[in-house]
């Protein structure tokens, strides 16, 4: 619905704080009364924005947009550069991301002319999104799921976005499957003796962190592999060192070891590994994006009684992948949620091309319930 006169629009560069602080609060209000939208928490949304907290900065520029009415916020993007990504392309790309806005053609008219024209000025020919910084940042619109909730480390939109980008003349180009998993009651027998077959044929074993020094050591081995295994994925960009050191400060720190699958060889190299946690998003929605003062609580028992886990990742290094590996992986995956009660698991977003991935899922109960998308669009 075109509600408003573009003449009534206002268009904002984000320059202060307060400005920040207006980009960052935008989406809670247009949110505020979803029952499926998780809310991220503000403060990772503001260090996400400052060159001082996020190290990305440092091979990216960004530019952040408000459009009002009145004064009133009514939508938000932000355009980025990742010239780690541009590095040697033929044709230059920008991001976008944190995009939101009301049902108005207007309102997201302003917002993308408004993008593609300070990339054009950048000497970019392509406009992508919505994308975050790195890897770690939310990606893909949501175009199919709108009735499930969301989870902590994806995008949740209205079901009119597609149809906004889509007529500004934006194209698929990627699509991401999501899967909702119901766990076995036991560990299914065929995977115990797969499991253990493969230990004995390859000598690789299971490894237990036994405190957090240990867990933060391996957390800069997980993402090395990431690198690695995750180089030739749409949109991926290699993550820095200093990126990596925010990583494991930021999410392994806070994992339970228990929740971690990791896989070595012979040798004591990482080969293989799984994350999974308890969902967070009935937590994140009854803390409304604060830790304090009781957000931290909701997390907190999130974290110690749940029935819903999020498969965030899971890395098999190459010269491993065609060995098995995964089954280790996912029957101490399988055997944590039965022991901590969950009972379902839902996977992150995987690339609809990515048919060894989803092979891992044969055999379990699976449901694909969501499905979101990256557009393209030459500039």
């Amino acid at each position: 619905m075109d509600n408003i006169a573009p003449n009534e629009i206002e268009l904002a560069t984000v320059t202060s704080r307060s400005d920040l602080k207006q980009f960052v609060d935008f989406q809670y209000k247009l949110y505020r009364d979803n029952p499926y939208y998780v809310p991220p928490l503000r403060n990772d949304e503001i260090q996400t924005f400052s060159p001082s907290h996020n190290p990305a900065y440092e091979h990216c520029e960004a530019k952040l947009f408000l459009a009002k009415k009145a004064g009133e916020v009514v939508g938000r993007i932000a355009g980025i550069i990742n010239h780690q990504e541009n590095n040697g392309a033929e044709n230059r790309a920008a991001r976008f991301g944190w995009v939101d806005f009301i049902d108005d053609y207007f309102v997201s008219k302003k917002l993308f002319d408004a993008v593609e024209g300070w990339a054009r000025e950048r000497g970019c020919l392509e406009l992508k999104g919505p994308y975050g910084f790195s890897n770690m940042d939310k990606a893909g619109l949501l175009i199919e799921g709108f009735e499930e909730l969301a989870t902590m480390a994806v995008i949740y939109n209205f079901p009119y976005y597609s149809k906004h980008i889509e007529r500004l003349g934006f194209e698929k180009l990627v699509d991401w499957k999501e899967f909702e998993a119901t766990v076995p009651k036991e560990i299914p027998a065929r995977v115990i003796k797969f499991a253990e077959m493969i230990k004995e044929r390859y000598g690789v074993k299971e490894f237990h962190p036994r405190n957090k020094a240990e867990l933060n050591e391996m957390g800069f081995k997980i993402f090395d592999l990431i690198n690695l295994t995750y180089q030739d994925l749409e949109g991926f960009i290699p993550h820095s060192n200093k990126q990596i050191a925010l990583f494991v400060k930021k999410y392994i720190s806070l994992i339970n070891p228990d929740f971690i699958s990791v896989i070595l060889n012979e040798a004591d190299e990482l080969v293989g590994f799984g994350i999974t946690m308890p969902s967070f998003s009935k937590a994140l929605q009854k803390s409304k994006g604060r830790l304090f003062p009781f957000g931290i609580f909701h997390l907190r028992k999130a974290m110690k009684k749940n029935d819903r886990a999020d498969l965030y990742l899971i890395a098999v290094r190459p010269d491993y992948q065609s060995k098995g590996i995964t089954a280790l992986i996912f029957s101490k995956i399988i055997e944590t949620c039965i022991r901590y009660g969950i009972k379902k698991a839902e996977t992150n977003p995987e690339l609809e091309s990515n048919q060894d991935v989803q092979n891992l899922w044969r055999g379990y109960e699976m449901r694909l319930h969501k499905r979101r998308r990256c557009y393209i669009k030459k500039i």
